[in-house]
């Protein structure tokens, strides 16, 4: 790797040194920017008064954007591994429906040119990989990810119980048409949403929706615990060094080779 393509590896895919920290800060002012102008852009007055406006800054936005994403093609050892990688589709998302406008034109294509403008919304996903918090937090999630799978298959099993159940109590005289129609009770009924578009008559099913209703609360705090316990987890301490190899960057802190392939972290210029 030749010290100026080095040196631009450093500032992109790291954030230890000042170059870094300020190439994320500047990043994360400009996705937060991009983003909040998809938004803005959905109001119709503004969207009216000041679409010559908004259309210059999204083409400045995403000409940075671009540039980002051909710098990182161009500095990594493997580039597609980085374009087929999470964050290579992502930024791949946030740069093309902007050029795609430019070739689907006519009235019949404003819809799907509205869908496609509206995929820049992905931009606000790259904001994990410029702050150590957001590592942090998609870490604990990728490590608790088994524990939220079994929990999530235990919460589905149990909303088909509760909800074959209230069928059974409430019947269809009382709103529970079926057992689709109880289980979307259960759903709302354990999450604590409480639509009232739907609820039990019988002195029975009463007492039973407040035994879900009470659940409900215990189940929520479940999975918070998990991904807690994942982020104060002090056996683990992630850093923002990204493999150059591989671009696995999930290493601790006094890591010198990949765990993932086996390649120095920061090989000489």
């Amino acid at each position: 790797m030749s010290r100026t393509r080095q040196k631009l590896y450093e500032i992109i895919f790291e954030a230890d040194t000042p170059t870094g920290k300020l190439f994320d800060v500047v990043l994360l002012f400009v996705i937060l920017l991009s983003v909040a102008l998809v938004m803005l852009e959905s109001v119709p007055f503004i969207r009216q008064d000041y679409r010559t406006h908004l259309h210059i800054l999204e083409w400045i936005i995403t000409g940075i954007f671009t540039a980002e994403y051909f710098l990182r093609i161009l500095i990594v050892r493997k580039p597609f591994q980085y374009i087929f990688s999470f964050y290579g589709i992502i930024d791949f998302l946030s740069v093309i429906p902007t050029y795609i406008g430019l070739f689907l034109v006519g009235s019949h294509s404003l819809v799907v040119i509205r869908i496609l403008r509206m995929l820049r919304i992905f931009r606000i996903l790259k904001l994990s990989r410029y702050t150590q918090a957001g590592r942090s937090l998609v870490r604990a999630l990728w490590a608790s990810r088994e524990k939220i799978s079994v929990f999530i298959f235990f919460v589905i099993v149990l909303v088909i119980v509760i909800g074959t159940v209230m069928y059974l109590i409430e019947g269809e005289a009382n709103g529970f048409t079926s057992i689709p129609r109880g289980i979307y009770w259960a759903i709302v009924t354990l999450t604590t949403v409480g639509y009232g578009d739907i609820s039990p008559q019988t002195s029975l099913g009463q007492f039973m929706a407040s035994i879900v209703m009470i659940m409900g609360y215990a189940i929520i705090a479940v999975p918070t615990g998990i991904v807690t316990a994942e982020i104060i987890n002090p056996s683990r301490r992630d850093n923002t060094q990204v493999c150059p190899q591989c671009l696995w960057h999930h290493h601790d802190d006094d890591a010198v080779y990949c765990k993932k392939c086996g390649a120095k972290i920061n090989p000489p210029a």
